[in-house]
């Protein structure tokens, strides 16, 4: 037996008015029913939309230094305090301060890799981690900074990070957050 289509079949049950009668009724028929599926999916997306971190949601702080392969890597840890889930996705912007909070060279120029969104439950963490060479390799350091200004992804709020962390080699470089630890 061959199915036929809902609206196909409403064409037969339709007063005999012309085609263009049926057929705009058989094309209404489709747009509602379109609708009413596609807004069930949206409205559900949108209850489950998980909000970007604030920087008072984040407590900031260096994880453990690793050297390998002549570079210097340093995570960089976001972690959540608020109370509610929320999310980070890209890149830090992340430069080196003195005591007196100047900046010394350019900021951390990104890795490159890609990136996704990170969701942090309360009191979980994700990192980023920095990069520099591990000494002069190629060209000299600069003078050694007592602070990281950290701008979380997508926030225009920094934060000071106290970090004794000297950039050499004119390499200086950031990561995505993320969860691997990845850079």
């Amino acid at each position: 037996m061959i199915q036929i289509p809902y609206p196909l079949r409403l064409l037969r049950t339709l007063p005999r008015r012309g085609p263009a009668a049926a057929l705009t009724a058989a094309l209404l028929g489709l747009t509602a029913a379109g609708a009413a599926w596609s807004a069930t999916p949206a409205a559900a997306r949108a209850s489950t939309t998980v909000r970007t971190c604030a920087v008072s949601d984040l407590y900031l702080a260096m994880g453990s230094k690793e050297g390998a392969a002549g570079s210097l890597y340093w995570p960089l840890r976001f972690t959540n305090t608020g109370a509610t889930s929320c999310a980070l996705r890209g890149y830090p912007g992340v430069s080196v301060l003195d005591t007196a909070h100047h900046q010394i060279g350019p900021a951390a120029t990104h890795s490159g890799r890609s990136y996704g969104t990170v969701t942090l439950a309360p009191a979980h963490t994700a990192s980023a981690v920095v990069r520099t060479t591990n000494g002069p390799i190629g060209g000299p350091c600069l003078r050694t900074g007592t602070y990281l200004r950290v701008y979380a992804p997508a926030s225009r709020t920094a934060t000071l990070v106290p970090a004794p962390w000297t950039t050499c080699s004119g390499l200086f470089q950031v990561g995505p957050v993320n969860v691997q630890g990845a850079f």
